[in-house]
């Protein structure tokens, strides 16, 4: 497969880019070099204090709204006040927590932050999508679990690797699925997904001892985690593109294309999250098809 060290982004000058959770880490990053490359950027966050710091420190255009993708609400109320054309949707912002916890709509955290609430906000901006949609998964979807008929996990005891690994398959399943819809209506945008690898981000850093260990000796920056995403946003990759790092079993160092489980890449599967997902958020896809 074609590798990349550090994906070369060209001219943005004319380009605008929503990157969910682009106050810290991973989205950070990812901006600041969108912006650096002149696109015009939009950090939608949760909390934007935060967000006006990052914007502080990032070249060229860069904007803050908020967004809390855990609230269907301020995901409607993030789609409707957004009147332009947009050539780059992230969805980057997503959480890890240790203990079963709810978003606003009483669905399980990390299911619907991972992955509702981007279902959602990706299908109420899609009509303005001019270029692609990026969406954040993991390796660690190699481990999901999936059931459609009970996606949240609700009906079992909760773990936290386990709720993870399961949005994070939701990603790329929703990654598969759009992209079917798209080329089903002839739509030019593409639908790709991004594994940053093992990094150093605040999701990884709040762990035990030994977990502050590995992070230590073995995490990459978000400055390396980006170049996945990166690499997904404008590189040159096929429809559905996964892309990842290419060393140490692809979890840092670079960029290139890389696999994905059979669960990931399963159409019946995907479909039937994508009609669930329908069903839990009320948005569907807006194009037809």
């Amino acid at each position: 497969m074609p590798r990349s060290h550090a994906p070369a982004v060209p001219d943005l000058s004319t380009r605008t880019a929503i990157v969910t959770g682009g106050g810290g880490g991973i989205g950070a990053a990812t901006a600041r070099v969108l912006a650096a490359r002149g696109a015009r950027v939009v950090l939608a966050v949760r909390d934007l204090e935060k967000g006006a710091r990052a914007a502080a420190g990032m070249p060229g255009r860069v904007e803050v709204r908020r967004l809390d993708l855990a609230d269907l609400a301020s995901v409607r109320a993030f789609a409707r006040a957004w009147d332009d054309p947009l050539d780059l949707l992230v969805n980057n912002a997503g959480v890890s927590v240790p203990d079963r916890q709810r978003t606003v709509d009483g669905f399980e955290l990390q299911f619907g932050t991972n992955h509702l609430g981007p279902f959602a906000l990706t299908n109420l901006l899609l009509p303005h999508v001019t270029g692609r949609v990026v969406s954040l998964s993991s390796q660690a979807e190699r481990a999901a679990r999936l059931d459609p008929d009970d996606p949240g996990g609700d009906r079992g005891p909760y773990r936290e690797s386990r709720a993870y690994a399961g949005s994070k398959l939701a990603a790329l399943l929703f990654t598969g699925e759009l992209q079917r819809r798209l080329a089903a209506v002839g739509s030019p945008v593409l639908a790709t997904a991004a594994h940053p690898g093992y990094v150093a981000t605040g999701m990884t850093t709040g762990g035990g001892r030994l977990a502050r260990f590995a992070v230590r000796h073995l995490a990459q920056s978000p400055d390396e985690g980006a170049l996945p995403v990166l690499l997904a946003a404008t590189g040159d990759v096929p429809p559905g593109a996964f892309t990842g790092p290419e060393r140490a079993l692809h979890m840092r160092g670079g960029a290139m294309l890389i696999g994905r489980s059979r669960r990931a890449a399963d159409p019946e599967l995907a479909r039937r999250l994508w009609t669930v997902s329908e069903e839990m958020t009320g948005v569907r896809f807006p194009l037809g098809g």
